[in-house]
C-alpha cells in the first residue's frame, strides 16, 4: 500500500489537534512551547506534501519554506525559552496563571 497524500493530511491534522489541545489545556509554559513546535511540525509535513502531490516533479517551494519554518520555529523556541528562564528567575514559577508582568 503506498502512502498517499491523505495519510499525510492525516498524520498533520493529528498533530496539530494535539499539539492545540496541548496549547489550550495545558499551564506550564513550557509545555505550551512545545505544544506550538508540534504545531509547527504539522504545518511542516503538510507544506511538504502539498510540494510533492501538488506541484510538479523538480518543485521544491514546499520545501524551501519549510525550511524557513523550520529556522523560525528554532528562533522562536530559543526566545521562547529565554523569556521562561528569566520569568522564572523573578517569579520563581513557569505557572501562565500565577504570571502578571503588570503587576510587580
Amino acid at each position: 500500500m503506498a502512502v498517499g497524500f491523505d495519510h499525510y493530511f492525516l498524520l498533520s491534522a493529528l498533530l496539530f489537534s494535539i499539539g492545540l489541545y496541548g496549547v489550550l489545556s495545558r499551564r506550564n509554559a513550557v509545555a505550551i512551547l512545545m505544544s506550538i513546535e508540534i504545531m509547527f511540525n504539522a504545518v511542516n509535513i503538510i507544506m511538504v506534501a502539498i510540494s510533492r502531490y501538488l506541484a510538479p516533479l523538480g518543485d521544491t517551494t514546499g520545501h524551501i519554506f519549510a525550511l524557513f519554518i523550520i529556522t523560525v520555529a528554532a528562533a522562536e523556541a530559543s526566545v521562547g525559552l529565554a523569556l521562561i528562564i528569566s520569568i522564572f528567575r523573578r517569579r520563581e514559577t513557569v505557572d501562565i496563571e500565577s504570571i502578571n508582568l503588570m503587576k510587580w
